[in-house]
Formats: C-alpha cells, structure tokens, sequence
C-alpha cells in the first residue's frame, strides 16, 4: 500500500477528530487571519489573528454551548451567514458537538429558508444578524422544530414580542454557556468527538438548482475526513501556505477548503465581502485561493478596460500581451505533457520576458504578488482566458466536483496542469463515462443521498455506489477528464444537430472583452441565437469614449453603437464554429444577470431556464418569421 493510500484509507472518522490532532500538533500556529473594521468606520481595516490553541478554546465553548441547549448528535443546527471567522467556529463547533450543519445562503429570501429549516428540522439557527434573525422570526409559526437562534452580531437582535424564553441569545452569550458548562463537564466536547462515526451525518447542503425546491444532500463525518486528507495528499496546499477564503462557505466548495487546512495546518484570511477583494489582495498576499470563473472573467474583463482606457497604443499592448501568454501557455503546457519540462523557443520566450515586464508582472502584483496557484471551480471556465492567466504566470487549476460528490472529485495536478480540463481524481475515488457521455463517479466522497427524497436519490445514486453527475465528459489516455457541458443543457436543433451551449458561451467570453454573461439558445429551433448581458464598467467606460457619456447602463445597451459593436466579436465567434453552431442572431439584455433577480445561484451559475423564460419575448422576437422544423 503507497503512503497516500495509507493516509486516506487509515483516516480519522471525522474532521472534528482531524481538528483535534491539528490543535495538539501545533496549539500556537497562526490558524485564522480575520478583519475589524476601524471604529470610525474609515480608512483600512484591522487584521487579527488566531491560534489553533485559541481557536479550540472558541469552538469547545460553542460545541458545549450547543450541548447545554440540549442539541443531541445527528440533529441539525442551521448557519445563515457571510463568510466570516465565526463561521467556521460556528461549524467546528456544530460538528465537535456531534450535531448535522444545515447551511443557508445569506441571501436566501424568508420563504425559502423556512423550507431549508423546516425539512432539515434545524434546532438551532446561528444567524449572522439582526437581518436573518428577521427571517426566522416571520416564519416562527411554520417552524416549530427551532428552538434557538443565536446571532453573531447581535446589535438590534433582541427578543420581540412574542419570543418564547430563551428563543434569541447571541453567540457570546452561547460562548460563555458553553465555558460554563465545560467548568462542570470538562469531557463533555471531546466525549462527542470520540462518539461521532464515521457514517453518522455532518452536513446538509440544499442544493440551489436551477429549477424547483432545493434538494438537502446528505454528507456524512466520513465525506469530510476523506476530503481533508485527499486533498492534501494531491500535493496542492502545503504547511507553509496562506489561503485567502472569501467564497460562500454555505457551498460544498468552502466545506473542502477548511476541511484540508485543518488537515496541513496552514493559514487562511477569511472576509466574505466580495467588494474587499482588491483591497485585501495586497494585504493577505495569499499564495493560493479558490474562485468561480465569473471573478477571473470580471479580472480580464477589468484589466482589458483599463488598458482600452490609457489609449490606443496601451490597448494594443494589452492585446499583443494576451495573444503572446496564450500561446506560450499552450506551448509550455503541451512541452511539459510531452518532455516533463514546460519550455518554449527562444524567440516565444523574449517576446514573453517584454509582455511579462509591460503587463503580466503588474498583473500578478494585483493579486498580492506571492500567488502561487487559483484553484477554479462551480462552472467552467473558458480555457482562452485560463491560457491568459497561465501564460501571465496565475496559474489556475480548474477542478470539478459536485455538492453529491462533496464538491472535490478532481483536481489539476500542480506543475502538471492542463487549461481546458478539470484535472485528474482525487486519490480514491473513481470515474467512468457511460455510454452516453454521462460522467459517473465512485468513491468516498459521494453523498449518502437526497434528505426524506428516495425516489430523487435513486434517480442519481446505483445500488453498487455510482453516481450519475448530469455532465457530459472526456477522459483522456492519461486521466485528464473534460467537462463538455451538462446532460440537460445539451440543447438539439430542429435540424438534429447536438449543440453544447456551454462550450458556445466560454469562447465568447475570451472573445469579447464587454460580455459579462451570455446565454445560448435553439433548443427544437432551426438555428441559435443568445442573450448576452454586457459588463456594465466594461462597456460604460466603452461608452464614454464613443458619444455616449453619461448615459445609463440599459440606455447604453439600447443603442445601435452598441449593438453594431458586439455584432463584430459574434462574427468572430462564428467564423470559429460549424455552420449549426453559429449565432444567427442576439439581443443585448437591459441589465445584467444577477443571484438578486434569480438568474445566477449563489455560486454564481447560470440558471438557464430562468432567464429563458424571464427573457422569452427578445427569444420569441428571433424566431419571429423562422420556419421551425
């Protein structure tokens, strides 16, 4: 047996034991980084630090906290939060009490978080704020199961009218409960610990979806310790890294990150506020973080602008820059593949030394300047813009996985990293692809099944441990698998041709630097057309320079200039595609898509149905006078 299968197979059976051996391994190592924001509420904020040692002490309060509210193993406690440090306390927490984790986007509206809260039968609620407290208090009637709700800022959370005793505590107030009760029953945390099994339930995620109630995923103890150790394992993070976490820790994917941190021990700066990424960038210096692909597109997007802006001779720097880091990505990558050393001829190689000094060196200082890799995941990301970044020296491993699978089943191999792919599988888990494309996936990782929902879970879930994923996928000879769209999404023409929409939308958005989301259509018609959504700094600042200053975003996209503008990357789309490809024709959208109006999850996927139909009449408009076959 190797070492890495060792590792994973002799695992601890839960990543509140994995926390434990963390803490004692190395009590006064830096953990967490977190911001305070100044008093005054001006100038920068102030970054505090925890140990492991400090952070345990936290973590054991809540857990004892939790079980003095009389939380009993397996029983759910629901968190409805930002991304923050109390968070992952709140988390560690839960799971070091024995309880299940309920997780709730903050941005859930009251309706649909009562639904998670009520077919979870959360007990608990830990509620970011006053806001969320709200939530849960217009819909008490309908949720009888919940007995508390505890707020981590608790100025303005106070009991109401009506409250029963006992209903509203703060997180401190829960802390100090919890020290309480320790001072009576010092065993009390680590005698759950050591009760927790490995196939007893951790997590309950629900999934957003694109369409209908969200389906709660049922992950077990043993899910998370296999994830904190094959992680690792991979070689992807090390001791010495310093991770900067802003993803939605209410997505699987934020679960795997501080799940293989606990596992290696290393820093991570935790902010949520998504409009604080560029000021904390420099600040936290990280050596890798995780993103969508959405954050790396608005980054292209952004520096594209700014060089349009300083005139045309920088723009034409910026775009001689793009082309020379793509084809040096692409062959550095493709020499690697073959020899094991990424190299490139020595005139390729001069004129990437000049690009890199003009634009790709300010590029990495934007990033905090010690980056060492972006891991990529939720959607695909276009692998022009992934050739960019790699040839700009950010390198970006694109991984794939879903909230059934524990969201880490594959993952790009480090210097071995291929753009265009999702990488190789995590130790110990397993892929086949059906017959029909299907990827299919076994191993530790996958889901127990859908909560209270047999029938939805044997729709995915075989009897002998595969499950159906929906995407539609390519192994390659040497296990590098590509996703190439999903199984729904795969849309056929009136004509019979298969189109993959996905694939259409990712190489418009390397094309046209305004896009900010686009939408392909032509499901049972005789052509394609798409809605595309324009970056609204991108082109305003477009705007500006071509006599329509000061116009509004949805005046900008109205007018003809515009229109004619966009019209040119959709004919260089064309040209690159088969002729049942193409888009036909297009529509500019009056705004762009947002999670708010219901056209993106919260991991920022689209939910194509949605804006289909909330865009129906720009579609029923191209079509008008088509004969359908």
């Amino acid at each position: 047996m190797s070492d890495t299968q060792s590792l994973i197979e002799n695992r601890p059976p839960s990543v509140a034991a994995v926390f434990l051996e963390r803490v004692a391994a190395t009590p006064d190592a830096e953990a967490y980084r977190y911001p305070v924001p100044p008093a005054s509420g001006q100038g920068p904020d102030d970054w505090k630090s925890l140990s492991w040692g400090q952070a345990a002490e936290r973590v054991f309060a809540i857990a004892a906290g939790l079980v003095d509210l009389g939380v009993q193993p397996e029983e759910r406690v629901a968190l409805a939060s930002n991304t923050r440090v109390e968070w992952i306390l709140a988390d560690l927490g839960a799971m070091c009490a024995g309880a299940a984790v309920t997780t709730i986007y903050p941005s859930t509206n009251a309706e649909e978080s009562a639904f998670i809260l009520s077919d979870s039968e959360s007990r608990v609620l830990i509620a970011e704020d006053a806001a969320q407290l709200a939530k849960a208090r217009e819909r008490r009637a309908d949720l009888p199961d919940l007995r508390h709700v505890v707020v981590v800022d608790a100025e303005g959370a106070v009991p109401a009218e009506g409250d029963p005793e006992g209903w509203v505590l703060s997180l401190a107030d829960l802390e100090r409960r919890g020290r309480e009760y320790l001072a009576d029953h010092p065993a009390a945390v680590k005698d759950r610990i050591a009760a927790i099994r490995a196939d007893q339930l951790a997590t309950l995620i629900y999934t957003s979806g694109t369409t209908g109630r969200p389906k709660g995923v049922r992950l077990p103890h043993d899910n998370w310790s296999y994830m904190a150790k094959a992680t690792v394992a991979t070689g992807l993070i090390t001791k010495d890294d310093v991770q900067y976490l802003w993803l939605p820790l209410a997505h699987v994917f934020g679960k795997v990150l501080t799940s293989g941190q606990i596992e290696v021990g290393h820093v991570t700066a935790v902010d949520g506020r998504i409009d604080k990424i560029i000021e904390n960038l420099p600040v936290v210096q990280p050596t890798y973080m995780a993103a969508v692909p959405r954050i790396f597109e608005k980054v292209y997007n952004g520096v594209a602008a700014k060089a349009r802006a300083g005139g045309g001779a920088k723009y034409k720097i910026f775009k001689w820059s793009v082309g020379v880091a793509r084809e040096y990505a692409k062959v550095t990558q493709d020499n690697f593949r073959r020899t094991g050393r990424a190299t490139a001829p020595f005139g390729l190689s001069m004129k990437h030394k000049v690009a890199d000094a003009l634009v790709y060196s300010k590029l990495r200082e934007a990033f905090g300047g010690h980056l060492r890799a972006a891991v990529s995941g939720a959607s695909a990301l276009s692998p022009e813009i992934g050739y960019f970044f790699a040839g700009a020296g950010i390198h970006i491993l694109e991984g794939y996985g879903l909230t059934e699978s524990s969201a880490a089943s594959f993952v790009n191999p480090g210097e071995a990293y291929r753009t265009g792919t999702v990488g190789k599988p995590l130790p110990g888990t397993e892929v086949r692809i059906a017959d029909d494309g299907e990827i299919l996936l076994r191993g530790p990782g996958i889901m127990q099944g859908y909560h209270r929902l047999p029938d939805k879970t044997a729709e995915v879930l075989e009897s002998d441990g595969w499950l159906h994923t929906g995407d539609i996928g390519e192994l390659s000879a040497d296990g590098y698998l590509r996703i190439t769209d999903r199984k729904k999404d795969l849309i056929k023409t009136s004509g019979g041709k298969y189109v993959a929409p996905a694939e259409i939308e990712g190489q418009f958005k390397a094309i046209c630097p305004f896009v900010s989301n686009v939408v392909v259509h032509g499901a049972d018609r005789n052509y394609c057309t798409a809605l595309i959504a324009l970056d609204p700094a991108a082109v305003l600042g477009w705007a500006a320079e071509h006599g329509l200053e000061g116009k509004s975003y949805a005046e900008v996209v109205a007018a003809p200039e515009t229109a004619r503008l966009i019209e040119t990357y959709v004919q260089t789309l064309n040209d690159g595609l088969q002729r049942w490809q193409t888009v036909k024709k297009f529509r500019l959208l009056p705004r762009d898509l947002d999670v708010e109006h219901g056209d993106l999850t919260p991991s920022l996927k689209l939910k194509r149905p949605a804006v289909e139909r909330e865009f129906k009449h720009l579609l029923d408009e191209m079509y008008e006078g088509a004969v359908e076959a």
